[in-house]
């Protein structure tokens, strides 16, 4: 298995994006009743499910669990287009802030710590 070393800059941009995509994991509850007609049910169920994922994995980003976890609420944010589309793109988005927050944040302190 590979060696993933988590460093504080990681945590500090992950934790960032898993914030903001929270809010707006929550925010998709109205819209997805309101303008998608989608039962409340499954709106709650898809909208603060995945916000409260959200916050588990930013939780135990000091492990590397938190970083798969953080990873698999960036597939489920984008299969949330299903239930309203424009989360295709807005999950799409995330997925990329994940990983450039992950890359840049390896990156810079490597750099640093040379």
């Amino acid at each position: 298995m590979m060696n993933f070393e988590v460093t504080p800059g990681m945590r500090r941009l992950g934790s960032s994006v898993l914030g903001m995509e929270a809010i707006v994991a929550a925010l998709v509850t109205p819209v997805a009743i309101r303008v998608g007609g989608v039962t409340p049910w499954l709106a709650v169920t898809v909208g603060i499910g995945l916000a409260v994922l959200c916050v588990v994995a930013a939780g135990l980003l000091k492990k590397p669990i938190g970083y798969v976890l953080g990873s698999v609420v960036q597939v489920l944010a984008i299969c949330t287009g299903f239930v309203v589309s424009m989360m295709f793109v807005l999950g799409a988005i995330f997925a990329a802030l994940w990983i450039t927050a992950i890359l840049v944040a390896r990156r810079v302190e490597g750099a640093t710590s040379r």
